[in-house]
């Protein structure tokens, strides 16, 4: 009776395994099932090692710490698929009766697992030999099986770097469009500029592209979701929620053309923030701390229309921008905490001079030695009306 248990289990640990091996590697949607191998080793190693790393007060090197969870979880993964095929086949011969002959005179299980790990891994080193047919069979089934799958299996890291390496280059574009962190702010800032819309809707276009390749990536490749940026005060979350503060803001409370690109990009992006909470089965945060305001908001007004930006100034524009809000920021604070990404604010909280500073300065100092004539625009007031 126990031999035929151990037969039995040891078959559908095999199945389990490869199952679940294909499902999170190579099947490009979705997985599904909570009992999943992939899903209990993430659930089982990520909150320890969250606790663990925030407990780090150097915020360096605590952000240092959480960059190697991706690579180390993808590596370890691979250790929990191969230790599982291993017991796997152990189980299996131990159910045909452990036909092995050892030159050590070690018999029963702890004989099979050491047959099935060599086997495995293709070592063939000969010290022990099968004494049955059945046994011979399935030491050439493991052999191919543990070579193959690996095989496989470490074929498609190139896969998932790459696209790790797609997303993170918009996201390290957005750091001169938008500031580092990315802030909605910043980002209407500079593009207020004579001629700016057409800026703003092409980049506006690339991040609704950007937002569905992240969709479609991460729900395949979910591992892909711990994988840190490559500066501290950079993620993909911060970069995807100052999107969607972008849109937001465009759509409750800017007039101009791109509006409509904000539409898009606004239901792309969020469509993006909510299947991927679903992933991780995360329901959005509720009671969580506004990153804005009222004082806050009529900060980020006075700052669009001192750089002249058209604002709506209706008595239901902040009411509105709520709203927009509320679609998408418990989704974004749920991933937040789950993945220890801060959220970014509306407005830089901290400013500091960064290469684009820099080169606008420069830039409004060329343009005033070249003609010292010319006088300056007019600047929207904070007490300009500017209603749709």
């Amino acid at each position: 009776m126990t031999q035929i248990l151990s037969l039995i289990l040891g078959i559908a640990l095999l199945f389990t395994t490869f199952l679940d091996a294909f499902e999170t590697i190579i099947l490009p949607r979705r997985a599904t099932g909570r009992f999943r191998l992939t899903r209990v080793f993430y659930i089982f190693t990520w909150t320890p090692w969250a606790y663990c790393t925030n407990l780090i007060r150097d915020p360096r090197k605590r952000e240092t710490s959480f960059s190697f969870y991706g690579p180390l979880s993808l590596i370890f993964l691979l250790v929990v698929w191969a230790s599982t095929m291993v017991i796997g086949f152990a189980l299996i011969f131990y159910g045909l009766g452990s036909p092995f002959h050892d030159a050590l005179n070690i018999h029963g299980f702890r004989s099979d697992l050491y047959v099935s790990g060599t086997t495995l891994f293709t070592l063939g080193l000969g010290d022990v030999t099968p004494g049955s047919p059945w046994a011979r069979e399935l030491i050439i089934l493991e052999a191919g099986t543990g070579l193959g799958f690996l095989a496989v299996v470490m074929g498609y890291f190139p896969v998932l770097y790459g696209a790790f390496s797609r997303r993170e280059v918009s996201i390290s574009m957005l750091d001169a469009r938008a500031g580092s962190p990315p802030t909605a702010a910043e980002l209407m800032r500079r593009h207020s500029y004579q001629g700016a819309n057409d800026a703003l809707m092409t980049l506006l276009e690339e991040w609704e592209r950007w937002s569905a390749e992240l969709l479609e990536s991460h729900i395949s490749y979910p591992l892909l979701c711990y994988f840190r940026s490559q500066h501290n005060n950079q993620s993909w979350i911060s970069a995807l929620t100052a999107i969607l503060d972008t849109c937001a803001l465009l759509i409750a409370g800017v007039k101009g053309h791109e509006v409509r690109q904000a539409q898009l990009t606004f239901a792309m992006a969020r469509h993006a923030l909510v299947d991927l909470s679903q992933i991780f089965s995360q329901p959005p945060v509720a009671g969580y701390a506004d990153r804005l305001p009222p004082q806050r908001y009529d900060q980020l007004y006075a700052l669009l229309c001192e750089s002249g930006i058209r604002v709506c100034r209706d008595d239901q524009s902040m009411q509105r921008l709520a709203e927009m809000r509320a679609l998408y920021e418990g989704y974004a604070e749920s991933l937040s905490r789950y993945l220890c990404m801060p959220l970014p604010p509306w407005m830089p909280e901290n400013p500091r001079k960064d290469n684009w500073l820099a080169v606008a300065r420069l830039r409004g100092q060329a343009e005033v030695a070249d003609q010292p004539a010319r006088a300056t625009p007019p600047v929207a007031s904070l007490h300009d009306d500017h209603d749709f």
